[in-house]
């Protein structure tokens, strides 16, 4: 009942989160909040014109920073949209900053951690029940290493399993961000779909990862994890692995609905040599969990006979069985850590691995962060130098393959890795360099 001038009075002292806020109340509030006059007036006072522009028009100009001749002439909401796409930009500006620095090992962004405070990222997932209710449940914890960053999710009112259908990863910014304050998870925010994953009969159509007396882990790809409390079939916590590369697009430039779509490769000229397939090729690869890292290596000059090619696999063979001299020991007892408001545990011979492909010209080719799990074999070690028991760890996904094998060392306490090979596929290869393999 209040008039709408005493309204747009009250509203003239509001800041622009604010204003973004209260015109969300109804539709009256709405279109009065999109007042040009107030949004003028919030836009000069953050983008004042430049001295030499105001020496060019009349005295009359000077006075303030825009005559009234716009406000009228503009459509409503006009200067509203003008200020959100300016701050914005500027977001962006310092965002792409910050990601232009790359490391020469990992061949990513060296600055990423610096890049996702400054632009406001979080993540957080949405939970769809049969009825079409939606769940949101915000980060509540984060650990970053060198190509990956790790989020849990954990709470004590999870909605019931059984009714779940589908769960929506997203990256979330403000709208307007405030570099002097924290962000607000109740202001005006983007969201950005990541990946969605299908909940319907979780437990009998994903893979079992591990588990402890707690809990049972169940891993989706791509790089989520499921924990479910062991006898009463309801979640624990929720892990997401994101690598770094794409990361910050992958997390702002979708939408909520619609997943950013990766820039298309340019093939480029293979090498002119017939004996090899891919050479010189470098490999970073992280074994960890939580804070703790069981391995942090680069290994360099891989290459890939044509010989090696078969089965639809390039093999690149990054640390081979007879050379005991490129055998690599992991630091530490593996195993994957985990935490909710009342509870913590560890998932033995459960870890996260990062691997980082990167071509002859330093660009990332295959990138992926997923949960992963060590089986033991039921084959001996044919090595003198490790007679203990043998681990394989496996992963595969459309671009392809990595198999690693480890000998458990009892006198020492610790697992070495004997054998680890990459298979890219021939259709990733063929369509990154225009070939035919």
């Amino acid at each position: 009942s209040m008039p709408s001038e005493m309204l747009m009075k009250i509203f003239s002292y509001l800041d622009a989160v604010s204003l973004l806020c209260v015109s969300c109340v109804n539709k009256r509030f709405y279109h009065l909040a999109n007042d040009n006059g107030i949004w003028l007036k919030i836009y000069s006072g953050c983008f004042p014109p430049k001295r030499t522009i105001w020496k060019v028009k009349s005295v009359q100009t000077e006075t303030g920073p825009l005559s009234c001749a716009p406000i009228q002439d503009r459509k409503p909401g006009y200067w509203k949209k003008e200020y959100i796409l300016k701050q914005m930009a500027a977001v962006t500006a310092r965002v792409m900053q910050l990601v232009k620095p790359v490391d020469l090992y990992t061949g990513l962004p060296s600055r990423i951690k610096k890049a996702i405070k400054a632009s406001g990222l979080s993540w957080m997932i949405v939970l769809k029940d049969r009825n079409g209710k939606e769940h949101v449940m915000e980060q509540a914890d984060l650990f970053f290493k060198d190509t990956s960053v790790t989020i849990f999710w954990y709470s004590a009112s999870w909605p019931c399993l059984d009714t779940l259908l589908s769960l929506k990863l997203l990256g979330v910014t403000p709208l307007l961000l405030d570099q002097s304050k924290a962000p607000s998870k109740n202001g005006p925010r983007r969201r950005s779909l990541i990946a969605e994953y299908d909940f319907f009969n979780l437990t009998e159509s994903n893979v079992t990862l591990g588990a402890d007396k707690l809990v049972q882990l169940f891993s989706l790809d791509p790089g989520l994890l499921v924990g479910l409390w062991k006898g009463k079939n309801e979640i624990a916590f929720v892990m997401a692995s994101l690598h770094y590369h794409q990361l910050l697009e992958r997390s702002t430039l979708g939408s909520a609905t619609v997943q950013y779509a990766l820039p298309s490769n340019k093939p480029i000229l293979d090498d002119i040599d017939p004996e090899y397939g891919l050479h010189d090729y470098d490999l970073h690869l992280d074994m960890h969990s939580g804070s703790c890292t069981y391995l942090c290596g680069t290994f360099k000059s891989l290459f890939c006979r044509k010989g090696d090619i078969e089965n639809g696999y390039l093999r690149l063979t990054v640390v081979s069985l007879k050379d005991n001299t490129k055998h690599v020991p992991l630091i530490g007892t593996v195993g994957l850590c985990w935490e909710t408001d009342a509870f913590k545990g560890n998932v033995k011979d459960c870890y996260v691995m990062d691997v980082t492909l990167l071509d002859e010209t330093r660009k990332p080719f295959w990138c992926f962060s997923a949960p992963v799990c060590m089986e033991l074999s039921s084959k001996a070690s044919s090595l003198y130098d490790y007679m203990g028991c043998v681990y394989t760890t496996d992963y595969a996904d459309a671009e392809g393959k990595v198999c690693v094998e480890l000998v458990w060392l009892e006198e020492t306490k610790e697992y070495f890795i004997v054998s680890l090979v990459i298979y890219v596929s021939t259709e990733k290869v063929n369509n990154w360099y225009g070939t035919n393999y």
